[in-house]
């Protein structure tokens, strides 16, 4: 009887592990199927709508305001349950300051083609910095922020593209280390497609940088941004904000994220 339990117990196990495999991107990913046009979407008035295509063949959308009395142009990576009608909001005050912003969108998302993976938005972004240069807009004076799942699309691009300044909000070690956390049963490290290591990359930042972390956040441990500011090289800056969590920083985060741009990042 013991036995027929324990292997009872070991195919449910397995059962469990099988669901997470094979649902993980569902997980990771919680992607809207329509697109909201600009003219319906309540943002601000400069922003404007570009095109984009991928060097996998897929044509994207973003919405861009060129910056005015500030030099600093912000390209900003949203969370996993974001999109770019919600994200256009974040845009506001630093339009208001006189920053260029150019609001990012994955495939998969907003009614946009394709499904997202690791290597898919990371081409993604590619595609959105290259087509932000042939306007003009040299890449020092781009201020890359990642937020959440976007904070690994960031750091990859800071590796590869010699930028002005990076900004991590919310960020993680690895999804692996998250998906760890939340779920200690499984072997992550094994099961994980979409890896985002921004533990093994973060040392390859040559830019400004500035962590963020909320001290309640319950979906991305403090401890881990705690970990990354550690993993990072000079210059570098960490701000806790104090009773946040996850999905409430934004307005703590703006005034913080404003005073380091215009304090770090212009002499570049």
């Amino acid at each position: 009887m013991l036995r027929v339990l324990l292997l009872i117990a070991i195919g449910v196990y397995l059962l469990a592990v099988a669901i997470f495999f094979f649902a993980q991107r569902d997980l990771l990913y919680y992607r809207t199927h329509t697109y909201v046009p600009l003219a319906d979407a309540q943002s601000n008035s400069a922003l404007r709508e570009i095109e984009v295509k991928t060097q996998d063949g897929f044509d994207l959308k973003a919405w861009y305001a060129p910056a005015t009395t500030k030099p600093l142009t912000i390209v900003f990576f949203h969370g996993n349950a974001d999109r770019l009608v919600t994200a256009a909001q974040v845009a506001v005050p630093y339009i208001d300051a006189g920053y260029g912003f150019l609001v990012t969108e994955y495939r998969g998302y907003s009614g946009l083609p394709g499904s997202p993976t690791e290597e898919g938005l990371y081409n993604d972004a590619r595609a959105y910095l290259r087509a932000l240069i042939a306007r003009g807009v040299e890449s020092r004076r781009v201020v890359l922020v990642g937020q959440s799942l976007g904070s690994g699309v960031c750091v990859q691009m800071a590796t590869e593209f010699s930028v002005g300044g990076v900004v991590l909000l919310s960020p993680y070690l690895s999804i692996p280390k998250v998906a760890s956390h939340h779920f200690p049963f499984f072997p992550a490290g094994l099961l994980i497609l979409d890896r985002y290591e921004n533990d093994s990359k973060i040392a390859g930042i040559h830019a400004p940088l500035l962590i963020v972390s909320g001290s309640r956040d319950d979906v991305v441990p403090e401890l881990q941004a705690r970990k990354l500011y550690a993993l990072a090289i000079e210059p570098k800056e960490f701000r806790e904000l104090p009773d946040r969590g996850h999905n409430d920083t934004l307005d703590a985060f703006v005034p913080v994220s404003l005073e380091w741009m215009g304090r770090a990042c212009h002499e570049r």
